[in-house]
């Protein structure tokens, strides 16, 4: 029997489970609810938190595993853009987790892995006017989540502005971590002050965001429970990394973003693919014992 496997099973969504033997590494990914993994085990230990009831409710926002963030990563003021002299309403993060995306395909040969596809449509459309896809493959390999991005502008005459991140919530013993990163700054959101990070953050009592400003290695590693500590690379389209967490709860959510929160009203550092254009990325997640 080979040490990878793909099982599926329905809690209250149907529910894609990836299988490593030999590292005793498991993921869940719900491709109905945003195409969302709500559980990474790795190396034995499941690193991701998960309100349970957040995810079976059809219409609440997931707190818990990794959401996909398209095409924008946090908050519009007053949930609100202009584009070529349009208003558009959209709501926080975008419209991407809270869609159902369509299996394309899974594979076992040397990883257990899914690709899920995220096509446009009308209801897409009422908040950001473009014909794209997006393609995803979450695998399993060597104890090593990887998560395969591809987006694709249809559209054959404009460019197509966004910016895409992830919203891990990592299970952890504490708020206050030590991060490896080669990060110098951080912009508080509680009180809108640029401040030096010195490698460790304290986000207990913060109701706020904290945004890293300025890491030149797009990686970072911290702990999480038991001991473990969680280590993520990404590509350098991933500019910043959103430290948050909620009082009370045991997590902290360690999230690359492509731009800094609010970008689609600035319209200042947005990426734009061209007509016609494929961005490949990549996110990889690993857990030491």
């Amino acid at each position: 029997m080979s040490q990878f496997q793909i099982n599926s099973y329905t809690d209250t969504y149907k529910i894609y489970e990836l299988i490593e033997e030999g590292t005793s590494s498991r993921i869940q990914v719900c491709p109905e609810r945003g195409g969302i993994v709500i559980g990474c085990q790795l190396n034995g230990l499941e690193v991701f938190y998960l309100d349970k009831a957040t995810f079976e409710h059809p219409t609440a926002n997931i707190r818990g595993g990794n959401p996909i963030l398209f095409p924008i990563c946090g908050q519009l003021d007053n949930r609100t853009y202009i584009w070529d002299g349009k208003s558009y309403d959209m709501a926080n993060h975008g419209v991407a987790r809270t869609s159902v995306w369509e299996v394309a395909g899974t594979n076992t040969d040397g990883e257990a892995s899914i690709t899920i596809v995220l096509k446009s449509s009308e209801v897409t459309k009422d908040s950001y006017p473009f014909d794209f896809e997006l393609s995803f493959t979450y695998a399993l390999v060597n104890g090593e989540l990887h998560i395969r991005q591809q987006y694709r502008n249809l559209t054959d005459v404009a460019a197509m502005p966004f910016y895409a991140g992830f919203h891990p919530y990592f299970l952890t013993d504490s708020k206050r971590l030590a991060y490896e990163t080669d990060a110098t700054r951080y912009l508080d959101y509680n009180d809108m002050v640029e401040k030096p990070f010195t490698g460790v953050l304290d986000l207990d009592g913060m109701v706020e965001s904290v945004t890293l400003l300025d890491p030149v290695k797009r990686e970072i590693t911290f702990p999480v429970i038991e001991g473990a500590r969680v280590r993520m690379t990404y590509d350098d389209v991933f500019k910043y990394v959103v430290l948050w967490s909620v009082q009370d709860k045991p997590f902290v959510c360690v999230e690359p973003w492509m731009a800094m929160t609010g970008e689609l009203n600035r319209q200042e550092e947005l990426y734009m693919l061209e007509a016609g254009g494929t961005l490949n990325a990549n996110l990889t997640i690993s857990c030491e014992r």
